[in-house]
């Protein structure tokens, strides 16, 4: 996986169901274990509910996609919150969709359609972004050199993330393999070879 899709920060949605409420929680986490701590708080919020159901979809190499009922029927409440999270294309996130009671019993279908409606919503409220897996690379040049290398980079759209001035400018991109691969290039064009452009592990960005 290169790019993914998750949310920004925590978002909510709430829809009523023969007088049943259900209250979508989404939250952003990286693993197995913040999925596990964020479901823990949100039973603590919510600790007067019927039920507070859960799934999330979270990691890389060691992912890990899970559905919990919470004594609702079994298949009528965590994987219909699973399954909305993986149809809207998201990844490390957490949902829990929490029920009160409303004193009417809905039967399988209904609370079927009910749980993922409150998903849906919670998801429709939130601010979804992009990542994507970009290289990090670093370079250190003169001033003169510098500044045709902001230059050209700026015209590009390469992202600069960090920047140092000393004696020499010290400066860090988050770039694409062509976009590496034509920085370094021109980084050795403009300094007469005495200059490289060093690559380091990739890492997530927002896009």
């Amino acid at each position: 996986m290169t790019e993914y899709k998750t949310v920004l920060t925590d978002s909510s949605g709430e829809i009523t169901e023969k007088k049943s409420r259900f209250i979508g929680t989404l939250h952003h986490v990286e693993n197995e274990d913040e999925a596990v701590d964020f479901i823990n708080e949100m039973k603590k919020k919510y600790w007067d509910a019927r039920h507070n159901c859960s799934a999330f979809v979270a990691g890389f190499d060691d992912y890990a996609e899970r559905a919990n009922d919470d004594g609702e029927p079994s298949r009528t409440a965590g994987m219909p919150i699973l399954e909305t999270i993986k149809n809207m294309g998201l990844h490390n996130v957490c949902m829990v969709v929490t029920r009160y009671f409303g004193g009417i019993l809905l039967g399988t279908g209904g609370l079927t359609r009910a749980y993922r409606d409150a998903a849906t919503a919670a998801i429709e409220s939130a601010e979804i972004i992009t990542m994507r897996k970009l290289n990090r690379a670093t370079v250190s040049v003169d001033y003169d050199a510098y500044g045709k290398l902001r230059y050209e980079a700026e015209k590009r759209g390469f992202r600069m993330i960090n920047s140092s001035f000393g004696q020499l400018v010290s400066l860090e991109y988050a770039l694409s393999g062509e976009e590496a691969a034509f920085l370094g290039q021109y980084i050795s064009e403009i300094t007469n070879g005495l200059r490289t452009l060093e690559i380091l592990e990739p890492d997530w960005f927002q896009v």
